[in-house]
C-alpha cells in the first residue's frame, strides 16, 4: 500500500511538471511581460491596445506598458 502511494504521488509530480513545461514553452508575447505592482495584465494590455492604436512591438505600446508597470523581458 506504502508502495503504491509513493507510486502515485511521484506520477503525480511527473506529469504536472511536463504540463508547466509545456506553457512555458510556449511562444506566446503574453509570456514575455514581467511585471511588479502593476495593474492587471489583461486590463493594462486591453487599455494600452485602445489608446495606442498599436502593436504590442511598437514603441507606444511598450511605453503605455511601462506605464501601468509591466515591462517587456
Amino acid at each position: 500500500m506504502k508502495r503504491l502511494l509513493i507510486l502515485s504521488v511521484l506520477s503525480a509530480a511527473l506529469l504536472t511538471s511536463a504540463c508547466v513545461t509545456v506553457i512555458d514553452a510556449s511562444d506566446s508575447d503574453d509570456l514575455a511581460w514581467h511585471g511588479e505592482n502593476a495593474q492587471p495584465f489583461d486590463a493594462a494590455r486591453a487599455e494600452c491596445r485602445a489608446s495606442t492604436g498599436e502593436g504590442i512591438r511598437s514603441d507606444a505600446f511598450r511605453g503605455c506598458m511601462a506605464g501601468k508597470g509591466w515591462t517587456r523581458g
